[in-house]
C-alpha cells in the first residue's frame, strides 16, 4: 500500500517520537511505500517547558529517509495544504502525542477526504493512540480526542484497557496491539537473561542502584521512589531526565533531606539515546513506580540490559513484570508498598533470583504483529466515522 504516517520525528525527542520514526522503518520494511508526514513546529512553547529537539542533534535512531515537514502548528493552511498531498495514499494513519494538535490534525483529515471520492475510494484513516485520555488534563483535551477518535475508520492502541476507554470515546474499528520495541542506543550484547546473568554479584555491603529514567513529571511517581528510599539504609537512586515544573521541584526537594544525603543522584536534562545503556550497566534495578499510565517499553528495556524491574501495576506494567520472578509489583501511589519492596531487594540472594528470571529478548516479531494490526486496522467498523470538523 501507499501509507501516510503523520507525527513526530527527528529532531524531536522522547518516546513518541523515536516510536513513529520506527514505526516508518517496519512499514517500510514489511514492502508499504511509506512516507513519513512530520511536523515544522509541533506545539507551543508553553505546553513543553524543556527543549523540543534533541540537543546538538543527535539521533535516538536513524531517521527514516523518506521524511516531510509540512506542518506547523500556528500555519492553518499548512494543515489543509497537507491534507490535499495525502489524498493519493491507501493508508494514512495519524499519531496523536496531545490534544492541542487535534484541530490541525482534524482540518488535514476533512481535506484528505474531500478527495477521496475520485482518488483512493478504499482509503483509510487509522489513529495511533498513545493516550486515548491526556496524563495530564487540559480544558477541553477530552472533548478533542473524542472528535479525533470519531473522525477515524479505526484507531490502534496498545492495551485492552486503552481500547475499553476508546470505545467509550466513540472510536470505531478498535484494534489493539502491543507497545513494540524502539531500544534508546539499540541491544545490548548480551543481552536479556544472559546480560543479567554476567552482571557481577553484589557484595553484602554494595549498595542497592536503583534507576529511574525518563522526564520527571508527576504520574511517574518518582517522588514516591524517593519517599520509599527515605526508608530503606543502603538503596541508592539515579533519576535521570528533564525535571518539569512543580515535579520537578518535588523532587529536588524530597532529594535534599538528610535522610537521603549521598544516596540520590540527580541527573537533570535529556538523556542523549547513546548513553543510555551505559546508565543501565551503572544500575542493579529499573524503577517504573507509576501513580498511574497506559503503555510502556521500559520494562523490555530494563529487562534487554539484564535489569530486574520495580514497577507500580499501573498501565501494562502488571502484564510486562512477573511479580517475583524477572521483577517486583507493588500498588500504585503507595510509598510504603515501594519502601518493603525495596526491602526486599536489599534481602540476600533476592537480586540474584530475579536476574536469573529475566527472559530473553524478543524485539522483532512484536514489529511484524503490530505492522499487521497497523495495516489492517479501519477496514470494518461498527460503524461510520463522523465527519471531520
Amino acid at each position: 500500500m501507499r501509507v501516510a504516517l503523520v507525527g513526530p520525528t527527528h529532531p524531536y525527542k522522547g518516546g513518541v517520537a523515536a516510536h513513529t520514526t520506527q514505526t516508518a522503518h517496519e512499514l517500510a520494511a514489511a514492502g508499504h511505500d511509506v512516507t513519513l508526514v512530520s511536523w515544522a513546529r509541533l506545539y507551543p512553547d508553553r505546553l513543553y517547558p524543556g527543549e523540543q529537539a534533541i540537543p546538538d542533534g543527535g539521533e535516538d535512531l536513524p531517521p527514516f529517509p523518506k521524511t516531510v515537514r509540512p506542518l506547523r502548528w500556528d500555519r492553518p493552511l499548512s494543515w489543509w495544504r497537507t491534507g490535499a498531498t495525502l489524498r493519493d495514499c491507501d493508508l494514512v494513519v495519524i499519531v496523536v502525542v496531545v490534544p492541542v494538535q487535534v484541530p490541525a490534525l482534524l482540518a488535514l483529515v476533512r481535506s484528505l477526504r474531500r478527495g477521496r471520492a475520485r482518488s483512493r475510494p478504499g482509503q483509510r484513516v487509522v489513529v495511533l493512540a498513545h493516550n486515548v485520555v491526556p496524563h495530564e488534563t487540559h480544558p477541553g483535551g477530552e472533548y478533542l480526542m473524542t472528535r479525533m477518535l470519531r473522525a477515524a475508520d479505526g484507531v490502534l492502541v496498545h492495551s485492552a484497557r486503552q481500547a475499553e476507554l476508546a470505545r467509550d470515546h466513540g472510536a470505531h474499528g478498535v484494534v489493539v496491539a502491543e507497545l513494540p520495541p524502539h531500544l534508546p542506543g539499540g541491544l545490548p550484547v548480551p543481552s536479556g537473561r544472559a546480560a543479567a546473568v554476567a552482571r557481577p554479584a553484589p557484595g553484602p555491603d554494595d549498595p542497592l542502584r536503583v534507576l529511574a529514567l525518563g522526564i520527571v513529571r508527576r504520574y511517574k511517581g518518582f517522588d514516591l521512589l524517593l519517599a520509599a528510599a527515605r526508608q530503606v539504609p543502603g538503596v541508592h537512586v539515579t533519576i535521570a531526565g528533564e525535571q518539569w515544573g512543580d515535579a520537578g521541584e518535588e523532587v529536588r526537594r524530597a532529594a535534599a533531606v538528610p535522610e537521603l544525603r549521598d544516596r540520590v543522584r540527580l541527573v537533570p536534562g535529556y538523556i542523549p539515546a547513546p548513553e543510555v545503556p551505559a546508565l543501565l550497566a551503572a544500575h542493579d534495578v529499573l524503577a517504573l513506580p507509576y501513580r498511574h499510565g497506559t503503555a510502556s517499553q521500559n520494562v523490555l528495556l530494563g529487562h534487554a540490559h539484564g535489569l530486574p524491574v520495580l514497577a507500580t501495576t499501573a498501565g501494562t506494567f502488571a502484564a510486562d513484570v512477573t511479580d517475583g520472578v524477572d521483577g517486583l509489583l507493588v500498588p500504585p501511589d503507595d510509598a510504603a508498598a515501594l519502601a518493603a519492596a525495596l526491602r526486599e531487594l536489599r534481602a540476600p540472594g533476592t537480586l540474584e533470583r530475579l536476574r536469573r528470571g529475566v527472559p530473553d529478548v524478543d524485539v522483532r516479531a512484536p514489529w511484524r504483529g503490530y505492522v499487521a494490526a497497523l495495516t489492517g486496522a479501519g477496514r470494518t467498523r461498527d460503524a461510520s466515522p463522523e465527519p471531520a470538523a
